[in-house]
């Protein structure tokens, strides 16, 4: 719990933010106008200079650490980068880059984007910005976003050298509006199986989700796959509509409620939804946080599909965001979440932020994510579904099915070529090299899919590229791996070549969460457990 006197002197700090604000000023207490009287005594009478600025940015995230784990404060500029993911779009050219010896290639270009309705191709080297030398520097991912982005119809010159083309080709780029998505794969898993993936609940996803369902039921959908695993959360009233599309009217979907008895605010579906019928499955994992929780703690507990993967993360609080007036703001929690049976999401933090987040740390110690049997509930977490099954409550979605982490693939050598970048570099640089011949003998992924092997020639490639970046060669690790590097180097090219719905679909191969989803669907668990399909 935080000190009365810590309260009060971060109270202290947050009044000299609110300088100036009479409405702020009004609610200062005697003790808040003393300690504003010190800080202005230190600031004028103290031996050295102080930086009252910097005090008071300081003091207001730590109170606010001190209050909860999400309770948090940000800057202006802060404020801009958090939002962007989930506001769904920035000013830019419509690239996907990464640099490669100190070169920017052009991965993708976005659909709808500047780049693309110019001509930019993938493979393209951007070599100039602005008449500046953009190559044979340390160039970072940053240095590259300051100069391609700014407001929408504004000009960017850029200079690019694409292989065969003798010259540098010259563009004048206008800057607009490049969405972002938060839908990374769309395909499906069976001939009756629509899988979504989804990567966090943005302003945007709601209509996303729709366009993908309308996709897949054109192909044959018949039932569907959610996947949540990785996704840690976003906007509440995304997670509804997302909620809102797989349920039928009038369904409690989720409520919060604040400090006082009067204030829980109750969310319900529509009649709009366009799967309200069929099998349906929702993956998670530790990662699943927040809207994530909101979605599957609602299939759940309204029996509508089975929840599989492992225990959720277990973010459960309300942020309200508060704005300073110089631009920046704090996001402070209001209320918790609750699922449709009365289960809050959120896990303890009794024990401070550090103990908190380091909980996923010791659910591993522990042996959480590779045994079903190391998770133990007490009685008083006991919750039921509408349909009378027997749900745990305590922090997180504890899915229906478990399937533990699978470590056996593991490795040091693995690690390090994660930690050194090897993966992107080295495929990057391959399909750069042979992108034309990729291009010639798969002209359509699903020929690729089929046909593409990873070679025991290419994997040689690959570990001789490893050591080039400093990962020494580890013959144990690499057999322990072997299986691993290949579906990654696979997909990995997949996505160089056409994007992430491709990548996904390379990796989710051999996905064990969703192979178990597909035995489900096969199955007649639904019927058994008189789940609502």
């Amino acid at each position: 719990m935080i000190s009365n006197t810590t309260l009060r002197f971060f109270a202290a700090l947050l009044f000299f933010c609110f300088a100036g604000s009479v409405s702020a000023q009004r609610y200062a207490s005697k003790e808040t106008e003393k300690l504003d009287y010190l800080l202005y005594f230190i600031n004028n009478n103290y031996v050295d200079s102080v930086n009252t600025h910097e005090i008071v940015e300081e003091g207001i995230r730590s109170m606010l650490k001190e209050l909860d784990p999400h309770s948090i404060y940000m800057t202006r500029e802060e404020l801009k980068e958090m939002d962007e993911p989930l506001v769904g779009n920035f000013d830019g050219i419509g690239v996907q880059f990464n640099i490669l010896d100190d070169t920017i290639v052009v991965v993708n270009t976005i659909v709808g984007g500047p780049s693309e309705k110019l001509g930019i191709l993938a493979g393209d080297k951007i070599v100039k910005i602005e008449s500046e030398n953009m190559t044979g520097m340390k160039i970072k991912n940053k240095d590259v976003i300051d100069r391609l982005r700014g407001p929408r119809g504004t000009v960017v010159n850029v200079s690019i050298y694409r292989k065969g083309v003798k010259n540098l080709i010259d563009y004048k780029i206008t800057r607009d509006k490049i969405p972002l998505t938060s839908i990374d794969a769309t395909y499906m898993a069976d001939p009756e199986t629509g899988y979504i993936k989804l990567s966090r609940f943005s302003a945007t996803s709601g209509d996303e989700f729709l366009e993908s369902l309308e996709k897949l039921e054109k192909q044959g959908m018949k039932h569907l796959i959610i996947d949540l695993t990785g996704n840690g959360g976003g906007y509440l009233q995304t997670a509804i509509e997302i909620a809102d599309q797989v349920l039928g009217d009038k369904n409690l979907v989720v409520y919060t409620q604040g400090r006082s008895a009067g204030s829980r605010v109750d969310y319900f579906s529509t009649s709009k939804g366009l799967f309200e019928k069929g099998k349906l499955i929702v993956l998670i994992d530790e990662g699943s946080a927040s809207a994530s929780e909101i979605v599957s703690g609602a299939v759940q507990d309204l029996d509508r599909g089975l929840i599989i993967g492992r225990r959720s993360f277990g973010k459960g609080l309300v942020q309200n965001s508060f704005p300073f007036p110089d631009g920046s703001a704090m996001r402070m929690t209001t209320a918790r979440y609750y699922t449709p049976s009365g289960r809050c999401i959120q896990k303890p933090y009794e024990d401070g932020v550090d103990d908190y987040y380091d909980d996923l740390n010791e659910r591993y110690r522990h042996g959480e994510f590779t045994s079903k049997d190391s998770i133990h509930f007490a009685d008083s977490l006991k919750y039921y579904t509408v349909g009378k099954r027997l749900v745990y409550g305590g922090g997180g979605i504890m899915p229906d099915i478990f399937i533990p982490l699978d470590t056996t693939e593991n490795s040091r050598y693995l690690t390090d070529l994660y930690r050194k970048g090897v993966f992107n570099r080295f495929t990057l640089k391959y399909v750069d090299s042979h992108r034309s011949e990729l291009n010639a003998m798969y002209q359509d992924f699903d020929k690729y899919r089929k046909q593409f092997k990873v070679s025991d020639e290419l994997m040689k490639e690959f570990t001789d590229f490893g050591t080039t970046e400093e990962v020494e060669f580890d013959a144990e690790g690499y057999e322990r791996s072997n299986v691993f590097i290949r579906r990654q180097v696979r997909a990995l090219i997949a996505n160089q070549l056409w994007g992430i719905n491709e990548y996904y679909q390379c990796i989710n191969e051999e996905n064990p969460i969703l192979k178990e989803a597909l035995n489900q669907m096969r199955s007649d668990n639904f019927k058994k457990l008189k789940l609502r399909y």
